[in-house]
């Protein structure tokens, strides 16, 4: 454990900043998930749906810090060519 004050903070901070980030790295999974169901299911309009709504999740993890925006890039590049795929 911490011994001076400002580290005791900043340990405090860190478990808070650690839940945030957390939750925020789950919503993108779930979102990315949903995109992968929807996919799964054959619609492509569905699927459609699915990644216009993953699309700006993904987005807002990259401006927050989340994710590196080459792995953001990487998931919408690959969700999209899954969608793409389905009209074929």
């Amino acid at each position: 454990m911490a011994n001076i004050k400002s580290a005791e903070k900043r340990a405090a901070q860190d478990v808070a900043r650690r839940a945030h980030n957390n939750t925020l790295r789950s919503k993108m999974r779930t979102a990315i998930k949903k995109a992968r169901v929807a996919i799964a299911t054959g619609s492509k309009d569905t699927a459609e749906a699915a990644l216009k709504v993953a699309t700006p999740v993904i987005d807002s993890m990259v401006n927050k810090g989340i994710v590196h925006r080459n792995t953001a890039a990487r998931h919408k590049s690959r969700l999209t060519a899954l969608v793409k795929g389905l009209g074929a």
